[in-house]
C-alpha cells in the first residue's frame, strides 16, 4: 500500500485515495471532432516510469490532488494541490 502524503491532511493511507488518471491529457477542443475525443478517451500512451496523475482524497479533506508517481517503482516523488505546479 502507498502511503499519499496530502499537502492538506499529511499522511494518508492509499485506500483513502482515488486514482483519476493522468494530469497531463487536455481534453479537446468542443469542436475538434470525433477522432479527437475517441483518442482523448480510449487511444492513451501507456509509458513506463514518472507520470503526474489526478488523484481524490474522497475519505479525507476530498480536494484533487496531482501526484508525480512512478509507474514501475510506485515511488511517489511529489504531492501538490491543483493548481501548483509539479515540475
Amino acid at each position: 500500500m502507498l502511503l499519499i502524503h496530502c499537502p492538506y491532511c499529511g499522511a494518508r493511507a492509499q485506500d483513502e485515495f482515488h486514482y483519476r488518471g493522468d494530469a497531463n491529457v487536455e481534453r479537446p477542443a468542443p469542436h475538434a471532432g470525433q477522432k479527437a475525443f475517441y483518442d482523448f478517451v480510449y487511444a492513451r500512451d501507456n509509458p513506463r516510469g514518472w507520470h503526474v496523475e489526478w488523484w481524490h482524497h474522497y475519505a479525507g479533506c476530498r480536494r484533487w490532488v496531482k501526484i508525480e508517481r512512478n509507474t514501475v517503482t510506485h515511488e511517489i516523488r511529489t504531492v501538490k494541490g491543483p493548481t501548483q505546479d509539479t515540475r
